[in-house]
């Protein structure tokens, strides 16, 4: 507590007794303890000054690169120690290296879920995917699609939310391939990624819209490129990850998307335009249909913040999972679970679906009132056709006061399941 008041820690450290009996197996720090050790401590000293101004004197938002900060080391402690005896067989190296990576991740994420939206745009997003891929070229290769290409695969509900918008819409495609692998195992993760939400001619307004916060709502966006730090450093054998989003703006001009409108999806669906707010599961669809292409896939998974129905059933420490089955929810929570992010299971009974037919169309973006978060995630599982998938919506947990702003949730789960699928194959 008293090196968290100093302006630069020179070194932290953590104390763990022996065992009674040293000959004890696994006694002492294990590999899991050290690396959450190794997390835990990077995130307490974790913080984003990159906005500060003259008064503050730090440097002015002008000089600031970049929708990441890619040398915050005046944020961390110059080095820490952990104290105690290690378990039998505990690779010490690797647990702190892996703790290391994974903070590294989150801090991505939580970057560019805090930064202003004037810095953060479908552009600058793809800029930063770039430079991740651009460090690790060994395992990482990236496919930005520009508005022209994603026409041609008949995009139409993605496009149409990014039309009113002075950005043009960056249709980002990173693929993780494990170093010197042969018959890898695919799967897909996807992150919604509106850089700000205005909720279009629905506009947000009036108290509770959140507008101010809109620049959150490419959290699930951030979870991506926060995984694709981490698993380039930690590179998981046996697997190919393809981490797709859909970036864009939800803005309002004369060439913006409006109430009524019918929207023609990649796979051909038809969507009647009930609310351009519910714009969020338009850029999902697109994604999902795009992504299931790249099969065979063992799952998709795609992580939104999608509803603030989800925020309302669940609060602000759980995040809503919806699955296409129970075999891939159980897949979903292990992985939660064993990376210390809360989530719960929540039904989609197949009678909702009703509440999503459009009147003139196949589907229309809103249901009804009530169960918000469930027939958004039933409008979703139309776009996948057979390939198991989950939805994580994160509404609720994409940002807290408690840690004051951007948590980086998702980040440590995408992780989980890609690892999932190494171990399955191994234990094969």
């Amino acid at each position: 507590e008293l090196a968290k008041g100093s302006k630069r820690v020179k070194a932290v450290g953590m104390l763990v007794s022996e065992s009674e009996d040293a000959k004890v197996e696994n006694s002492g720090w294990s590999e899991k303890a050290l690396e959450d050790g190794v997390f835990s401590l990077r995130m307490t000293y974790w913080k984003d000054e990159r906005f500060r101004g003259s008064m503050t004197e730090q440097k002015k938002i002008e000089d600031k690169k970049g929708a990441v900060d890619q040398d915050e080391e005046e944020s961390k402690p110059a080095a820490f120690y952990f104290l105690g005896a290690c378990g039998a067989n505990v690779d010490e190296e690797k647990a702190m290296n892996r703790g290391t990576a994974i903070s590294n991740g989150v801090c991505v994420a939580r970057q560019l879920v805090n930064a202003p939206p004037n810095v953060v745009n479908p552009v600058s997003l793809a800029e930063t995917a770039q430079s991740i891929v651009e460090k690790y070229p060994d395992v990482l290769s990236i496919k930005i699609l520009e508005r022209d290409e994603c026409e041609k695969l008949g995009m139409g509900a993605y496009l149409a939310v990014a039309k009113g918008s002075m950005y043009p819409p960056k249709f980002i495609h990173v693929t993780y391939s494990a170093p010197g692998g042969t018959d890898l195992k695919k799967l897909a993760l996807i992150g919604k990624g509106l850089c700000f939400d205005s909720g279009g001619y629905n506009l947000k307004a009036g108290p509770g819209s959140m507008i101010e916060m809109m620049k959150f709502d490419m959290g699930g966006a951030a979870a991506i490129f926060g995984a694709v730090q981490s698993i380039a450093e930690i590179k998981p054998d046996g697997i190919q990850v393809e981490f797709i989003v859909a970036a864009c703006e939800n803005m309002v001009d004369a060439t913006a998307f409006r109430p009524g409108d019918v929207l023609v999806a990649s796979n051909g669906i038809t969507i009647e335009v009930g609310n351009t707010d519910a714009e969020g599961r338009l850029t999902l669809a697109d994604a999902l249909v795009y992504a299931e292409k790249l099969g065979p896939l063992e799952f998709v998974v795609d992580m939104a913040t999608l509803t603030g129905a989800i925020v309302i059933s669940l609060g602000p420490e759980y995040a809503g999972l919806f699955a296409s089955d129970d075999k891939m929810a159980e897949k979903v929570k292990d992985a939660a679970k064993s990376a210390g992010e809360k989530i719960w299971h929540m039904p989609m009974p197949p009678e909702y679906l009703e509440m999503t037919k459009g009147k003139i169309a196949d589907l229309k973006n809103v249901g009804a009132r009530g169960g918000g978060s469930i027939t958004a995630a039933l409008f979703l599982k139309q776009f996948v056709k057979e390939t198991p998938w989950a939805h994580i919506d994160i509404a609720g947990t994409v940002w807290s006061d408690k840690v004051g702003g951007p948590t980086g949730y998702g980040v440590r789960t995408f992780l989980a399941l890609a690892e999932s699928v190494t171990t399955s194959k191994t234990d094969e």
